[in-house]
This record gives structure tokens, sequence and C-alpha cells, in this order.
């Protein structure tokens, strides 16, 4: 063993005359500290190889048999967490720990290798012929997971990322396996997802979003577009609801479903959300200074505002900046706003309406709690939302369901203004009901700013 290493420590140094042998030598002291660190990157629970020993692992095998199909197959297990909390981190480590043995019998396939990335994720690089065998793979560790001795539902769900090139980048199919099992990621009726085109496109869409966002807000491509709330028994404009538009130069208007669960998802929605009340905010200013009365013009709040500690600040820094009274601009929140923090969305309300500004529930009766929301707290405004009355035309049931809604919002004092009103039909059943504010393409589209100004 002292002779091999000394003739080696002769070699490498002879070699470090050329630049060729430099590199030669520089790889293969990246190899050698690999090797030997390959137990410090194991998993301490699982033994499995930890991320980063995947990707150079799996990279040598792709670099060292280029003829090869490849695929990662990426495996999550969906609220492992409550797992946990359920049966015991004993019970739960146990889980993961045949989960490992699992793919531990798939590493015995040539050019294959596991990785126990992070709590209950796990991915496997592998060669393979047809989707058949990836998919037999997939179902071989669900078999392992459904046998497992436990008093709770598991559910795991696989993505699947196969290579369209000679050398693909294992953390690129990694990402890719992990959006395919993020579609399906606690659905009882699928297991696995492969990552296909629609996927690669809404993942190129999504980065060229966030790369652009900070741009587009700097160059003011995010236009201020304004719907017109109506009273439907004088056709009178009474409101307006702040919607955004992005004007890309280069690809016209992009859809705000386009954008916004991307901004929602990095957290960049809250200097989107910040960027379009001050522009309502300065509207409304330039109104009051020409010394016409604006109609209230209300602004949309994410519901990541629920983690944004200067929520309150923000909006009455605009409001005394501006000096325009917070009545001028309501806002609206949907019912997800609630749902990561109801008592810190409750609690910067109340703030809120304290020093002047009204709520409105958008959306109302699309989620689950509508009813408890109303119970718990005070909005000033609730809007109905069109669902309810999209085929009161046709279905008796629609009809018996928002007669009966608008009358228990009117006994609990709460303004009431109807979606989406579309048809004179809509309309008159609506006023019939008690309701005289609404929104919809009967009345108005969304239109710029300035042309909304124009119509007060």
């Amino acid at each position: 063993m002292e002779n091999k290493t000394q003739q080696m420590d002769v070699i490498d140094v002879s070699k470090q005359k050329t630049e060729e042998g430099k590199q030669e030598l520089y790889l293969y002291s990246l190899r050698k500290m690999a090797e030997d660190n390959v137990e410090q990157n194991r998993n301490p629970l699982t033994r499995l190889q930890n991320l980063r020993s995947f990707f150079y692992m799996g990279g040598e095998i792709i670099r060292e048999h280029p003829g090869e199909q490849y695929a990662v197959i990426a495996m999550d297990i969906a609220q492992f967490k409550a797992v946990n909390e359920f049966c015991g981190r004993t019970v739960g480590d146990r889980l993961l720990a045949a989960i490992a043995e699992a793919f531990r019998k798939l590493e015995e396939r040539p050019l294959t290798i596991a990785s126990h990335a992070r709590a209950d994720v796990f991915v496997l690089l592998t060669t393979y012929r047809e989707e058949q065998e990836l998919v037999d793979m997939v179902m071989q560790v669900k078999k392992a997971v459904d046998e497992f001795p436990i008093d709770c539902k598991v559910l795991p769900a696989f993505g699947i990322a196969t290579a369209q090139g000679d050398s693909p980048a294992v953390s690129y199919l990694k990402d890719c396996a992990t959006t395919a099992l993020n579609t399906i990621k606690g659905k009882f009726y699928a297991s696995y997802a492969f990552f296909d085109e629609k996927m690669r496109r809404q993942q190129m869409l999504e980065k060229q979003i966030e790369n652009n966002i900070v741009a587009a807000l700097k160059n003011g491509e995010f236009a201020l577009y304004i719907q017109p709330k109506v009273d439907m028994a004088t056709g009178q404009i009474i409101g307006g609801e702040a919607l955004v538009r992005w004007v890309d130069p280069d690809h016209g208007v992009i859809p705000p479903d386009e954008f916004l669960p991307v901004l929602e998802k990095n957290g960049l929605v809250i200097d989107l959300d910040i960027y379009m009340w001050e522009q309502v905010f300065q509207m409304q200013s330039k109104l009051l200074e020409e010394g016409r009365e604006p109609v209230p013009v209300s602004v949309n709040v994410s519901r990541v505002h629920a983690f944004d500690k200067g929520f309150c600040d923000t909006l009455c820094r605009l409001s005394q900046e501006y000096h325009v009274a917070p009545a001028y601009v309501p806002l609206e929140l949907t019912e997800s706003a609630f749902l990561w923090d109801e008592q810190g969305m409750y609690r910067q309300l109340e703030t809120l309406q304290s020093r002047g500004f009204t709520t409105s529930m958008d959306d109302f009766g699309t989620g689950y709690s509508s009813m408890n929301m109303l119970k718990n707290q005070s909005m000033d405004e609730i809007k109905v939302d069109q669902t309810f009355i999209r085929d009161l035309e046709v279905n008796r049931k629609s009809r018996i369901v928002t007669r009966h809604t608008i009358r228990m919002l009117q006994e609990l004092e709460t303004s009431i203004i109807a979606e989406g009103v579309e048809t004179e039909e809509q309309k008159e059943f609506l006023l019939e009901c008690g309701c005289r504010k609404a929104q919809g393409y009967l009345f108005y589209r969304p239109m710029p700013w300035q042309d909304f100004v124009a119509l007060q």
C-alpha cells in the first residue's frame, strides 16, 4: 500500500508539468475526496447518499456512460409532519427506513443511485429502456409504503423526469421530477406523474417571470386597470376594483393568472401589491387635488401579507403621504388570506379598520370557511361570487341559494355586492332579492384607470 502511494505521488508530480496533467490531477483529486467522504455523505437514519453526494455521483455515472437513457424519480409524502405527530416520530423513522430499503433494492440495478434528500424526500437516478420500467420501480416503492404497518393513511407522490439530451444535469432532472410530483401530491387517485412538455413550458414561464419581475416593476410595465362597480337600480358608478395588467414590451399583455401564482410562491407579490396600492392612492390624490370627489376604488390584498409585518404600516403611510382618507381605498381579501395565519390576519384587519379602512371579502362562498369567517370576523362588505349567479336563469337551486345568502347577509347588516353579472335576467333577479350593487361585463369591463376617471 505504501509503495503504491509513493508511485502515485511520483506520477502526479510529473503530470503537473503540462496543463492537461494539471486538469487530470484536479479531477482525480475531486473524485478521491468524494470517494473518501462517502460515509460522511450518507443520511444517518437511512444510510442513503445525501443530495450533494447524489448530484456528484450521479453526474459521474452520466459522464462515464454517456450513451444511456437516464431518468430521475422523486418521491415525497403528503403531510409527513402530520404522520409524525399522529403516529410518533419513532414510527415515522421506521417508515423512512422501510422506504430507504425499497430504494436500496432499486440500487441493485446497473448505473443507479438513490438519495435520501431531506425529511421524507427521496430521489433516484437510473437508466431505462421503456417508460414502463420507471413506473414499475415507482410501484415497487409504493408497495413498500402500502405494506408498512402504520395507523394512518400515507400518500406518497412520485415525479418522473426523463432526460432529453446526452448529458443531462442531475440537479435539473431532480427539479423536473419534483415539479411533476407536486402536481399530484396529496391526491389519492394518482401515484405518479411524468414531467411533460406542458410542465416544462410552465417551468420556463415561471423562471422568466421571476427573472423579469424586478425590472418590470422598475420600468412601470404593470398597468393599473379598474373595473367599475355600479348601483344596478340607477346605473350610477359607485366604486371600482383595482386590477393589474402586465404589459411586457416583448410578449404583450400577460394575464394575471399566469404571473400572480408565481409571485405568490416567491413572495414578490408583496412588492407588486404595494406598487398597485400606490398607483391607486396617486390616482385618488390627483382627483382630490382637482377638487373632484372620487368614488372608492378597492385594492386587492394577497394572502402572503399574512406574514408581512409591515402590511398595516405601508397602507397607513400611503394614506398619509398622499393625503387620501382610507375610506377612498377599501381592502379586498379572499378567504385564502386567512388560511395561513388566521388570527394574525384578523389582528391586522382590526388595526386597519380602527384607522378608517373598510374591508371586503372577495369570492364569498367559494371556500369551506365562508360561514365560519362571517361569524368570527366583522367584514364591511361581502362580494358574492359569480358562481352563485352564473346559471340563475336555468337552475332553481342556484336561485334559492342566492336568495337566502343575500337575506342572511342583510340580517347581518353587511353590505353586499354581486360579482360577474353578465345578463339582464341576473340583474333583475338580484334587484328582486334586494342586492343593488354589482360589477360585471353587463355594465363595464376592466379598463385603464384614465378611462375610469373619465367616466366619473
